[in-house]
């Protein structure tokens, strides 16, 4: 499939310019003032919840957009040091080491987090789980060369961990408390989702009425383009980086994409990726190879683009009736 241009004539070069793991955008000119009355693209880009995390707002006035693009940079690093489960002084840290002995205090954003989390587990009959922390780390595919050991993986397989983790209140405070010592949260699938949500949050907050917030395989597109068409997104081909397989036009909506094909190790001809299926402990078994999922929120879009890969569209359409009224499969390749 050839390279989509925008209704501006941006061409290739210009069209993988903002481009970002799953993502590619058209329609964001590199330099679109030509007066004082008119506006300007202002980016920003960051590393955070390890992806690269791009900003754009279409202002004219560009001092403004960048007070409103530190607001929403600031939702991002907030969600990630509060989220994460690679700091042990994090919620999900600090809940991870000590939860299973009594009620760990956390912020009423990480409480609902985990209950959302929690809501899609039970949704999805356990294809998700986000207290299945230790499959993960025990397959750590960004560092393994090797399946790890079959006991281990086997002592993980079928356990439905989530059913054990409790949100409650607890002396007036949100608290976490697990009721399994297997018990591991990873928020990886949700977290950066909602993130990105709290940074259009923060956007809209400051009058800002068009932007993209593009943090790896979650994308909000606020308002329209700067051409006032609905903004051009493409989604990558899966086996050619350099290809689009897949656009989409999209306005005040959420795009999540989830793929087998980023994160990932090669043994003995075969290819182990980082999606989990809490049934066996092991990466999916799935030919698709790349999900995609439209909705109002990127918290219900990255969720689901992780839960559902590998789940027929129409199936996952029912699913997604019960859960989010209004969110799709947008692309399963």
């Amino acid at each position: 499939m050839s390279i989509v241009e925008s209704p501006r004539g941006v061409g290739r070069r210009e069209f993988l310019a903002f481009g970002t793991g799953a993502f590619v955008v058209a329609s964001l000119p590199l330099a679109l003032k030509r007066s004082r009355r008119e506006a300007s693209v202002v980016r920003r880009t960051i590393p955070v919840m390890g992806t690269i995390a791009k900003c754009a707002v279409v202002h004219r006035d560009e001092r403004f957009a960048h007070a409103a693009i530190d607001a929403a940079i600031a939702e991002l690093r907030w969600v990630e040091q509060t989220m994460t489960r690679f700091d042990d002084r994090s919620d999900i840290g600090r809940a991870n080491c000590y939860a299973a002995r009594g009620p760990v205090a956390v912020s009423p954003e990480t409480a609902f987090v985990v209950t959302e989390a929690l809501r899609w587990a039970d949704a999805t009959n356990g294809m998700y789980d986000p207290a299945a922390g230790k499959i993960v780390k025990l397959w750590d595919v960004n560092h393994r060369h090797e399946p790890p050991d079959r006991e281990r993986v086997g002592a993980l397989a079928g356990r439905r961990l989530h059913r054990y983790v409790e949100v409650t209140r607890h002396r007036g405070v949100d608290v976490l408390l697990y009721h399994d010592p297997d018990v591991s949260l990873d928020l990886g699938a949700i977290a950066k989702g909602y993130a990105v949500d709290r940074a259009i949050d923060a956007l809209r907050s400051r009058g800002i009425a068009k932007a993209l917030v593009n943090a790896g395989g979650d994308l909000y597109a606020l308002g329209t383009a700067p051409d006032g068409e609905p903004w051009r997104i493409g989604v990558r081909d899966p086996n050619d980086a350099r290809r689009i397989a897949e656009t989409l036009d999209v306005s005040d909506a959420a795009i999540g994409t989830s793929g087998t094909y980023m994160q990932f190790f090669r043994y003995r001809g075969l290819r182990y990726h980082h999606l989990m299926d809490p049934s066996i402990a092991a990466p999916r078994q799935t030919t698709m190879q790349s999900y995609t999922v439209r909705a109002d929120r990127n918290l219900h879009a990255d969720v689901a683009a992780s839960s559902l890969l590998g789940t027929v569209p129409a199936a996952a359409n029912a699913i997604l009736s019960r859960l989010v009224p209004g969110a799709s499969v947008a692309s399963a390749i």
